[in-house]
Parts: C-alpha cells; sequence; structure tokens
C-alpha cells in the first residue's frame, strides 16, 4: 500500500472574490516574461475554478501591433498542462491592446472598451481591477502614470480595489532604489502595489513559517547557543545562455542574492511576528524582515569571494567572457559566497552564508541549518567522529525537507552513522505543486500582501549590498576564474570553514540500502 497521502488541489470558492468581475490588465504582454510566465499561471488558476469565465477579462497590453488571434496562437505554446477544451476556454478571455506606456489616451482608449465589457459581465456589482507590469522598471512611472490618470483617477463606484504587481529588478543600488520608490509614491501609496519576488511563492519558502513557528522542537534550539551556520545556496548548471547582455549589467549578487535569497534569510532569521495569518499579519511578518535586516552590516570585501566561470574542460560549454554578448573584458561575477552577520541577541556570531552561481555541477536551491556538536559526544563515543546534526530544506528541484542525525550503526559495534529523517514531497504527498507565480498572484486577487515586499526591505537590502557593488562597478574586484561545471572556486570552501561551516560531501538523494556491510565487533 502506498504512503503518499492525497491531497485536494485548494477550494476556489473559498475566495470571496469570486462573485465580482475581474479585469486584470497584463502590460509588456507580448514579452517573455507574460508569455512564460504570467499568462500560465492565470491559465493554472483559471483551470482550478480561480478563475471565472464570465466574470474575467484579460487584456494584455504592449506597443507592438498584434491582432487577437495571433496573441493567442503566440500564448498556446506556453500553455503546457490542462485539456484542449480547458486552453480554448482560457484563450478566448485574453484579447490583445496596442498602446505606449506613456500615453494616457492610449491607456483610456483601452479601458473605454472595458468598461463595456465589465458592464456586461456585472450586471451592476463590483468591478476590481489587477495591473500585471511585466514590464523593465524604466517604464514603471511613464505606464503607471497613464494607468493612475487614465484609470484609477477615473474609476466610478462601481470599481471595487485596484492593485499593481510590479517585477524586479527594483533599482541598481540604494540610489536608484530610492528614486523609482519615490516615483512610485507620488502616484500610489503603499497598499496598491505588490513587488514580486518569485522565490515568495515557493512551497518550501511558504513552508518556513509553519515549519519554524508550529512546532515546539525548533524554535527552543533556533539561535546562536545551538546553531553553528545557516547556509542559503542557489546554484544552475548552465551559464548565461544567451543572456549574457542582461546578465552582465546586473551580475549574480543584484540578480540572485540581493532579492531571492535575502528575502529567504529574513524569513529564517527573523523573530517571531504577532500572527502569521489572519487580519494584520502581512505586515507583523515584514515588520520582523526588516528588524533582521536592519541588523546587518554592509558586506565587506574579507567576508566574499567572487567568481566568473571559464569553458568547461571538454569545450562543450563556452566561458562567460565568449559569449556573444558580453564584453571580452566583463569582470561581472558569475558565482558569490558572501558572508552576513546578524548583530541582534538571537544570531550574534553565526555566519548566514549566502551562495549563488552558474555553471555550476548541478541545479539546485537549499536552505541549511547546521546545528554545533551535542556538547561532549567526542568523549562520550570514545573520540569517534561525530557529524553535526543538519536540518535541509530543500527549495528545488523536488521539494524535501530532511534532518542528518547520528544513529547507531546496524550491527554489533557501537559505531555512529550519520542517516536523514526524511520528507520528500513527491514520495509522500500525491498533490499538484503549484507554480510560484500561480501562488503569488492569487494572493495579490486575495489582497495578502505578507508574500511581497515593502519599501522598506528593498532599502534595507540595498544598504547591505551598494558599497560591494560600486566596489565592483568601479572595477576594484576581479573575480576568480573556475570551471564550467565545477563547485565554484575553491576559495568558496575556504572561507565558509574560516567562519565555521563544515561541509559533509554531495547531495542526499533517499535510496532504500539493501545492504549495510561488514558487521563489527
Amino acid at each position: 500500500m502506498s504512503n503518499r497521502e492525497s491531497m485536494l488541489v485548494p477550494e476556489a470558492t473559498e475566495c470571496d472574490y469570486l462573485p465580482d468581475v475581474l479585469t486584470i490588465f497584463v502590460v509588456g504582454a507580448s514579452g517573455d516574461l507574460a508569455k512564460k510566465k504570467t499568462y500560465p499561471s492565470l491559465f493554472d488558476l483559471h483551470r482550478h475554478g480561480f478563475l471565472i469565465s464570465d466574470k474575467t477579462i484579460i487584456c494584455g497590453y504592449a506597443r507592438s501591433p498584434k491582432s487577437d488571434e495571433d496573441f493567442r496562437d503566440q500564448l498556446m505554446p506556453y500553455l503546457k498542462d490542462g485539456t484542449e477544451e480547458e486552453k480554448k476556454e482560457f484563450l478566448d478571455l485574453c484579447i490583445y491592446r496596442k498602446g505606449a506606456y506613456d500615453s494616457t489616451d492610449d491607456v483610456a482608449s483601452v479601458f473605454e472598451e472595458l468598461k463595456e465589457k465589465e458592464a456586461e459581465l456585472g450586471e451592476g456589482g463590483k468591478v476590481n481591477r489587477l495591473f500585471y507590469f511585466a514590464i523593465p522598471p524604466t517604464v514603471f512611472v511613464p505606464i503607471g502614470k497613464s494607468i493612475k490618470e487614465a484609470v484609477i483617477d477615473r474609476a466610478g463606484e462601481s470599481v471595487g480595489w485596484s492593485r499593481l504587481i510590479v517585477e524586479k529588478p527594483f533599482g541598481k543600488d540604494s540610489e536608484s532604489f530610492q528614486e523609482l520608490s519615490s516615483d512610485m509614491k507620488a502616484l500610489y501609496s503603499e497598499d496598491y502595489i505588490y513587488r514580486i519576488d518569485h522565490y515568495l511563492g515557493k512551497e518550501m519558502v511558504q513552508n518556513l513559517l509553519i515549519l519554524r513557528f508550529s512546532n515546539a522542537i525548533f524554535e527552543p534550539l533556533w539561535n546562536r547557543n545551538h546553531v553553528k551556520s545557516v547556509t542559503i545556496t542557489f546554484k544552475e548548471n548552465f551559464g548565461t545562455k544567451g543572456r549574457g547582455g542582461y546578465f552582465d549589467s546586473y551580475g549574480i549578487i543584484r540578480d540572485v542574492i540581493q532579492n531571492h535569497l535575502l528575502q529567504v534569510m529574513s524569513l529564517v532569521a527573523m523573530e517571531p511576528p504577532v500572527k502569521v495569518t489572519g487580519e494584520g499579519s502581512a505586515n507583523y511578518i515584514r515588520d520582523e524582515k526588516v528588524k533582521v535586516l536592519n541588523c546587518i552590516d554592509p558586506v565587506k570585501l574579507e567576508d566574499c569571494v567572487l567568481g566568473q566561470y571559464l569553458a568547461a574542460p571538454d569545450g562543450s560549454e563556452v566561458a562567460y567572457t565568449e559569449d556573444d554578448t558580453v564584453p571580452d573584458d566583463s569582470v561581472t561575477p558569475t558565482f558569490a559566497t558572501i558572508v552576513l552577520w546578524i548583530k541582534n541577541p538571537r544570531w550574534d556570531g553565526v555566519p548566514f552564508i549566502i551562495k549563488a552561481g552558474k555553471a555550476l555541477n548541478e541545479r539546485k536551491a537549499d536552505i541549511r541549518v547546521q546545528f554545533k556538536n551535542a556538547p561532549g559526544s567526542g568523549n562520550l563515543f570514545d573520540g569517534q567522529t561525530i557529524t553535526e546534526n543538519e536540518l535541509v530544506m530543500r527549495l528545488q528541484p523536488d521539494e524535501a525537507v530532511y534532518i542528518k542525525t547520528n544513529v547507531k550503526k546496524p550491527g554489533l559495534a557501537t559505531k555512529p552513522i550519520m542517516s536523514e529523517l526524511d520528507l520528500s514531497y513527491k514520495e509522500r504527498y500525491d498533490v499538484e505543486l503549484f507554480d510560484a507565480y500561480t501562488r503569488l498572484i492569487l494572493e495579490v486577487i486575495r489582497g495578502r500582501q505578507a508574500t511581497f515586499v515593502r519599501d522598506d526591505e528593498l532599502k534595507a537590502s540595498w544598504d547591505i549590498f551598494t558599497p560591494l557593488l560600486h566596489q565592483i562597478d568601479d572595477g576594484k574586484v576581479n573575480p576568480i576564474l573556475y570551471e564550467y561545471g565545477s563547485r565554484g572556486p575553491p576559495e568558496s570552501d575556504q572561507l565558509t570553514e574560516r567562519v565555521g561551516y563544515h561541509y559533509h560531501g554531495g547531495n542526499y538523494t533517499w535510496e532504500k540500502n539493501e545492504t549495510i556491510g561488514e558487521q563489527e565487533i
């Protein structure tokens, strides 16, 4: 008999917005992000009953001319799941309109048409509007101004809520973020804006709050007295793949560490909020995240290792600077290991190791909490090696939580060996795990801001990295070269060992071990 638990898909009937008309206005609808993430996520919501056909309008908006049929044909290849009938029903909701981002008249013209559709579907009821900015931040303010003047300021009594999803990057450093934030604040108050970071929508990141605060076994140990180090890792086994032009202007710190991994770290390290769910929980959670970020000093050069990948040894992959879209003399890091120190009573002296890189030996993202050795264990077991316990949360691929723990090796000898207490989601649960974007768009529609980034969080995170980023941008730091397909520069391991992290070897994969080996006496 299988031990997999069948988990039902969440009930769409839990959503109080369903009786209302919902207009979703996707800005930048012809771009890659919209086609690869936004529309497939909306399709997921539709086929699971979270978007109702006779109550939903999805209007794409961009600068290139395109007919509705051409637009739907372009979307079709990206709708991977579901039946052909479900895809057709969803695509019938999708229309496309051309217009300039800085033109109030263009946006107003589109919404004159949409208002007629809303009236037909609404029959006098409420209309809610979601604006999705799948565009570069350079045009956030022009389209934001056009929407405010053409739509928000002209909303009648029939309009319920209006909400904006904006995509990263939110600036390139503290100064550019502050300028962008000030310009957007001049148009919209904070309650309108949902700054999306898809890592906050990942199943295991969402699980962090449950794991930490609903289990009595973890919180008493979650501090400097018992934790030796915390490592948060993001690894890709491929290079820039033709995106070198974009990546070279940002680098691995801006692209991954300052946003995705620092958000994860703040959830790992923050103090317990007043509430995790329910009324007011969004600000309670984000308040605690900001507090812990404000306890971190700007990164120092001696606490980081930067790298850039070379070609694969067999010649199958080129070096970063051999990408046609990357300058030959680029010093942009494709790898970084950074040690952060949280100067508060809970974490003082505990290294938080943030590691991210491209063209490495594997693809994975995980959180690894390594605990201190049990006091006196070396003497108790006559000098035998006792491995540190670890709590590991694997974010991708194959979501899992496991604890590395010492047990007696089966046999006649009293010999400790490392084993794992394992919860692998695909082995344990018979459930569809939704894409992070699907979850986050639904959270916006529900009006839940806890999984979105507040402006003071971004300010605190940029302040941590801006001095280092300016040193890199000014050419004062040369990255260490490492082979494509390796674990990165050896200096990275030297840094983590120096601050106290003990590496125990490769990834854990659960396999039934039929034989233990020879009996020991």
